[in-house]
Formats: C-alpha cells, sequence, structure tokens
C-alpha cells in the first residue's frame, strides 16, 4: 500500500467520530488544536504574524496582530475538522444560509451566468455547498498531491452536483459553464505576481489574478461577492450587488474597474473580522519563480546598513533592488547618514547605536544585516523573519559559482538567484 493511501485511511479513521460530534463541540476542539497550531507551525505563524503587521490599514497593535494571527489558526482547525461533519451531514441548511438569494436567483432563472466571488473566510466549501444545492455549478479547486484524500473533499464538495475544475482549465471551462447559465465560483485572493493585476488590498499593493472580469466581460455575466461568517457556530452568506460588466468600454477599462470593485468588498469583508481570514498564505507575494531561489522569494525585506563600511556598500544597494524589483523595502541606517541618497524604500529609519537596530517588528520575513551586530540574527528570527543574512553566509552562499574578480553586486546575484536568470555561468 502506498505512503499516500495510508495517509488517508489514518485520516479518515481518525477523524470519522467528529462526524458524529455536534458542531458547538468541533469548534471547540478546534480553537484548541488551532492554538497548537500555531505554537507548533512556526513558518505558517511567522507569515501570518508578517501579513498581519503588513496590513496598513488594519493599523493593528502588537497585541492585536497576535490575537487575530491565533485566531486565523483556529478557524483553519475548525475548517478541517467540519470536513467530517458536512460528509454525513444529510441537510446543511441547518447550518449554512444565505441571507439575500433573491438577485442571485433573479438572475439565474433567465438563464445568465453568476461568477459567485470570495476569499479564503470562515468556512469557504459552505459558499459552493450552499450555491449548489439552489444552482447548477462549478468552482476552481486546486488538487492537492495526495489523490485519495482529494477525491475523499471532491466527494463533498460535488454533493449537491456542482463540478470542481482545475485551476489549468479555469477560462476554457468557465467561459462554457457561464455561456449556459451555470456559476462559477472563484475564490480570488492568491497572491499572483505574474497577472499584470495588482490592487492595494489593506493598503499594500497586492498581485491577484484578473480572470473573474475577463470572465465576467466575454459572457456579459455578473460578478456577485459572496461574503460569509461564522455566527454561534453557524454559517451565514450575503451576497454584494452585482457587479454587472459594461460592453460599451474597452474590455482593460472594465478589467480594472470590476476588479478594483470586488476586492474592495473583499477588503471590508476582512476588516469586519481580520480572525476569520487566512492570513497564512502570501497574499502579497512580490516575487515571480523565475528569478530567486524559493527560501529567498520574501515580500518584505528589512537592510540593515552598518556604520563602518557604509559607503563600500552603496554602489550595490542598486543590486538588491534589481533583485526585488517588487519587494517592500525598509532601511535601517546609522544616524550620520542621514543625508546620504539611498535606495527608494517604504521608510527608512536612522539608528544611533546597535541596540537601536532591535526593533519590535514583525513585517521582515528577510533580513539582510550588513553589520557586525551579532544579536541581529537571533532577534528577528524570534519575531517573523524566515532568513536572516549576513556577509558571510552571502559569500558561503554564493561560493560555487564565485570568481575572484566578482564584486559583492556578482555574489549577491548569484547567493540568491538561479543559474541563467539575471546572471550567466562563467
Amino acid at each position: 500500500m502506498s505512503k499516500e493511501k495510508w495517509i488517508y485511511y489514518i485520516i479518515r479513521i481518525g477523524t470519522f467520530p467528529l462526524g458524529y460530534l455536534p458542531y458547538s463541540w468541533l469548534h471547540r476542539i478546534g480553537k484548541w488544536l488551532g492554538w497548537i497550531g500555531y505554537y507548533g507551525m512556526r513558518e505558517y505563524r511567522k507569515r501570518a504574524l508578517s501579513n498581519l503587521a503588513l496590513a496598513k490599514d488594519l493599523a493593528l497593535s502588537r497585541k492585536e496582530i497576535l490575537v487575530f494571527a491565533k485566531q486565523s489558526f483556529q478557524n483553519l482547525a475548525i475548517n478541517c475538522l467540519e470536513y467530517s461533519k458536512f460528509a454525513r451531514e444529510k441537510d446543511l441548511s441547518r447550518v449554512i444560509t444565505c441571507e439575500n438569494p433573491e438577485e442571485a436567483a433573479h438572475i439565474y432563472a433567465q438563464g445568465k451566468g453568476i461568477i459567485f466571488f470570495c476569499g479564503h473566510q470562515s468556512n469557504w466549501e459552505v459558499l459552493f455547498l450552499n450555491g449548489t444545492a439552489h444552482m447548477k455549478g462549478l468552482a476552481i479547486g486546486k488538487p492537492i498531491k495526495n489523490k485519495w484524500l482529494y477525491k475523499w473533499i471532491l466527494s463533498i464538495r460535488e454533493r449537491n452536483g456542482g463540478t470542481i475544475i482545475s485551476p489549468r482549465n479555469a477560462v476554457k471551462e468557465g467561459l462554457k459553464a457561464l455561456r449556459r447559465g451555470t456559476f462559477l465560483g472563484i475564490v480570488g485572493d492568491q497572491g499572483m505576481p505574474n497577472s499584470g493585476y495588482s490592487f492595494p488590498f489593506l493598503g499594500r499593493r497586492a498581485w491577484t489574478s484578473p480572470a473573474p472580469a475577463l470572465l465576467a466581460y466575454k459572457t456579459n455575466s455578473p460578478i456577485i461577492f459572496a461574503d460569509t461568517r461564522r455566527v454561534q457556530g453557524r454559517y451565514q452568506i450575503h451576497y454584494s450587488d452585482p457587479i454587472w460588466p459594461d460592453l460599451s468600454k474597452p474590455l482593460e477599462i472594465e478589467v480594472i474597474r470590476m476588479m478594483d470593485q470586488t476586492l474592495t468588498l473583499l477588503q471590508k469583508s476582512v476588516q469586519r473580522s481580520p480572525g476569520e481570514w487566512l492570513w497564512q498564505h502570501n497574499r502579497w507575494k512580490q516575487q515571480t519563480i523565475h528569478n530567486l531561489y524559493k527560501r529567498f522569494r520574501h515580500d518584505c525585506i528589512c537592510l540593515i546598513l552598518p556604520d563602518e563600511g557604509f559607503h563600500a556598500l552603496l554602489p550595490h544597494l542598486s543590486t538588491l533592488k534589481e533583485i526585488y524589483a517588487l519587494a517592500f523595502f525598509f532601511l535601517l541606517v546609522p544616524e550620520k547618514y542621514r543625508a546620504i541618497p539611498l535606495i527608494e524604500a517604504e521608510e527608512t529609519i536612522y539608528y544611533s547605536k546597535p541596540e537601536e537596530t532591535l526593533l519590535d517588528d514583525l513585517r521582515f520575513k528577510l533580513i539582510f544585516n550588513f553589520t557586525n551586530y551579532k544579536k541581529i540574527h537571533k532577534y528577528y528570527k524570534r519575531l517573523s523573519a524566515f532568513t536572516v543574512l549576513n556577509l558571510e553566509k552571502i559569500h558561503e552562499l554564493a561560493k560555487e559559482h564565485a570568481k575572484p574578480h566578482h564584486d559583492l553586486s556578482d555574489t549577491l546575484k548569484r547567493a540568491l538567484c538561479k543559474p541563467g536568470s539575471i546572471w550567466q555561468r562563467e
């Protein structure tokens, strides 16, 4: 028996009794498991904390960031536990209700397709389950690696006759579905830096697929944002007013308008209940897969510049800007260099002594420490930094491709980026 099948059987046997527990019990267990997950899943915790700190429009205190991060883990744990419950629940209408289905039902009755757009909020599975109980529908879902487990999840998602399609076939199948009057469900809050479209989500540039608006324009279908909340152990869905394409205007203008309007609704929904959103995913992803090695592919970067050797380092800062063209840069600079022009950054913070470089700041995922102050490494690794690099480590990473004539800029490229990207093998 394959390892995947063993894992599937262990999960199914372990979660089978959960299907017989009341929702209130599942939610209590989920909160407890989420608390364990918050402390045990270190990398996901760091990402959640950094993302919450990066959400400028939320303007959260450190205490609020910690609270919402824990709630997000608890929400995710509850979602996982509910699969077994949904699998055996005969009538989900007692736990899932839509407050205002009339407008969507009217559009569907006219034979028109609808794009239901949502984010990873509350339990996002309930939207498709509720929708397919009343209409024919498709939804886009990325398969998980364990085919046995995914087959079981699909059986739950498709229990009301709906169909899940892979992202690879999304545009083709989505066009067909909308043209024959079927709804299409899209969970559209993933970071996609190669999409060409961005929106200032919660005050921070976020790259997003414009596919929902493109499909809406091509088929003259509306986008309806579906907001989900967990209220007293039950789920309430609220539909926005339809966002219709204006076919008298150019495609490129309408796509931006419709996406901006849709993401504004999602943004307001997250602001109302931050703890129910999935903060563990790379919403503000700025790097594509093409140049950087995966372990250095981060969105928020802090450069800590030294006192000694400051001027020698300056010419190479532009190389980091080239490597991380879209990243959010933060600079820590010695006070005496305040008048020196530097690379463009989100924020430049000046310090007078080494101890002032130890900021209580959860935003930074990657630190470049060009000083000799050793406390920086452990300090930021305890916060949200995945990686802290100093000059010694950078040279070590690049040594396989290093040549005697290489300067620091050449070394940075070879340490952080794949061969054949922005540098070539010699």
